[in-house]
């Protein structure tokens, strides 16, 4: 019983933080038609910003609680600062292209941010042990968990809530919806899609940032990180289907018990669990769970 619920329990913890990482992947992919490789890179900026905006909080003085509000605001500086720049700067320029230059555009981005993040912070690695302790250690009877590795299961509900609510429920994700369905007609109806396209990417690299801000806490931030989440984003979007909250959810918890069951049961199948699962999910899906059907233009 101690062993399902270890199980259930860390599969859960796992797949919250790569849910919200690929719930932005999976955002830009279904508004913008891209492949982001570098959305990666964009986890791992959220990670630095954090410690940074933690220690400067620290030296303030202010106290640990604050640490969540600095993450929180790390988050929202990257997407606000990268995301248009890299939009409007870069990317736009390649709209209309064949997809694999889109890919190779984006593994270049990877690359040349990879490089930026040790300009800037340097191979050292950081820790932001601040928050951790925050909210306590909780029990399920034998086990004690820390309370801010739960916490990261309600972080990730609240943000494929938080999406979902946006697209479906308001008249701004509507629009997005509209474009997503045909950006040709939403065009001539007088929608901008230029800025949809910005308001997209930076939604996206916002939950790509806060992923890594929120896990930094959870880990030592240090170069290669983007390499690894980068890896399971794409299998968690490919199970659940490309550019499908739904599916990105329903992906998230797949990989996340997998890995988990793998790591109680056969630890030495760890990395190779995922794929498994994926390979499996590919042979009688190979479109994903939760592939939306797409009319086909004339």
């Amino acid at each position: 019983m101690d062993l399902a619920l270890t199980i259930l329990l860390d599969g859960l913890i796992y797949a919250s933080w790569l849910f919200i990482v690929a719930l932005g992947l999976t955002l830009v992919f279904g508004v913008l038609k891209i492949l982001n490789i570098a959305h990666g890179s964009l986890y791992a900026i959220g990670a630095y910003a954090a410690a940074s905006f933690v220690a400067l909080f620290a030296s303030l003085g202010l106290a640990p609680e604050w640490s969540l509000v600095a993450m929180l605001l790390a988050a929202v500086a990257v997407a606000v600062v990268v995301g248009p720049l890299l939009e409007r700067g870069l990317l736009r320029l390649f709209y209309g292209r064949d997809e694999v230059l889109l890919v190779l555009v984006t593994y270049a981005l990877f690359l040349i941010l990879e490089d930026v993040t040790k300009l800037i912070w340097g191979v050292n690695p950081y820790y932001v042990s601040e928050p951790y302790t925050l909210f306590g250690n909780l029990e399920f009877g034998s086990l004690f968990y820390v309370g801010y590795d739960l916490m990261m299961i309600v972080l990730a509900v609240v943000c494929g809530l938080g999406v979902w609510f946006g697209l479906n429920r308001t008249v701004t994700g509507k629009i997005v919806l509209a474009v997503i369905h045909n950006e040709e007609v939403s065009a001539s109806m007088g929608v901008n899609v230029n800025r949809v396209y910005v308001a997209a990417f930076t939604v996206g690299v916002f939950l790509a940032a806060l992923g890594g801000a929120f896990t930094a806490p959870m880990i030592s931030v240090q170069p290669g990180l983007s390499v690894g989440v980068i890896i399971l984003s794409f299998a968690v979007v490919i199970i659940g289907g490309l550019g499908s909250i739904e599916g990105a959810a329903i992906g998230a918890v797949v990989v996340g018990l997998a890995r988990a069951a793998a790591v109680h049961l056969m630890p030495d199948a760890e990395l190779f669990s995922i794929y498994i699962v994926m390979a499996a999910v590919l042979i009688f899906r190979p479109e994903g769970l939760f592939q939306r059907v797409s009319a086909r233009k004339i």
